[in-house]
């Protein structure tokens, strides 16, 4: 009974932030004004506290821009984790833009929508990404190109940093910046987290999404661990292997360190 009635609280209270803040929301998108960008983390901070999500941020957001931040992906928490502390956008695969309720609130935040399978916009789509890089807004990539377990790291796909490559050319320097960020979800219950429990925050595609939402909200008091990388500095000519392979051994070695419970040290 408890455990319905604290879902019951959940969703009146996010519900009613939601009204609050979509009028203005949606003007933000209509006239294009800077408020869009700030307006979600105060969503994202509430639905954090709500959902009994605990950051704990170690290092900091690179202030230079254009700005691409390169994350791993665990789940669709990921989003809320990561938009709470910063204003950005992220570049999402097109299908989410209809799910209901997180393809809504992509839309709202004017996520990036990427259709792999059409090789004819490939073009188009990369220059939107790098356009809004260049306009100042901190993009975010999940290189990984869909969510794991929480306990490792994918395949790194050096193709999806097309986008740092096109906006190069745009930049007044010359130069895009790609910091790493590992996300590792840590503890629960104030306990720390093995791999038979780590699920309980991680949301493999395979798992359907209502199922795991609900076993989310039942669960609560959730420890993640969100690491800020050291940037690295992409230019015209350089290699985007080169740069996979730099952003991949950060996330390895920031993700590993952190889920096996050790303190964070500037890698």
């Amino acid at each position: 009974m408890i455990t319905w009635l604290r879902i019951g609280v959940i969703g009146v209270v996010l519900f009613a932030v939601t009204l609050v803040i979509l009028p203005f929301q949606l003007v933000g998108l209509a006239l294009d004004l800077k408020i869009r960008r700030y307006l979600p983390r105060y969503w994202h901070r509430t639905a954090c506290c709500l959902l009994g999500i605990r950051i704990h941020v170690h290092g900091t957001i690179d202030g230079r821009r254009p700005l691409m931040l390169a994350s791993n992906h665990v789940s669709w928490k990921d989003i809320l984790v990561l938009g709470a502390i910063a204003d950005v956008v992220y570049i999402a695969k097109s299908e989410v833009a209809d799910w209901p309720v997180f393809g809504m609130l992509a839309k709202l935040q004017k996520s990036i929508f990427i259709a792999r399978e059409q090789k004819r916009r490939t073009g188009d789509q990369v220059n939107e990404i790098a356009e809004r890089m260049t306009a100042g807004e901190i993009v975010v990539l999940f290189p990984e190109g869909t969510t794991s377990d929480g306990n490792r790291l994918l395949e790194v796909k050096s193709s999806l940093f097309g986008a740092a490559a096109a906006a190069v050319p745009h930049t007044p320097e010359g130069v895009v910046h790609v910091q790493p960020v590992a996300i590792a979800y840590t503890r629960v219950h104030g306990m720390a987290m093995g791999h038979y429990h780590r699920p309980i925050a991680a949301w493999p595609g395979d798992i359907p999404l209502l199922p795991h939402l609900m076993g989310v909200l039942k669960e609560g008091a959730l420890d993640v661990d969100v690491i800020f990388g050291r940037t690295v500095e992409f230019r015209a000519g350089d290699n985007r292997k080169h740069l996979s392979q730099a952003v991949t051994s950060q996330l390895r070695r920031m993700l590993v360190r952190h889920l096996r419970g050790r303190d964070y040290e500037k890698v």
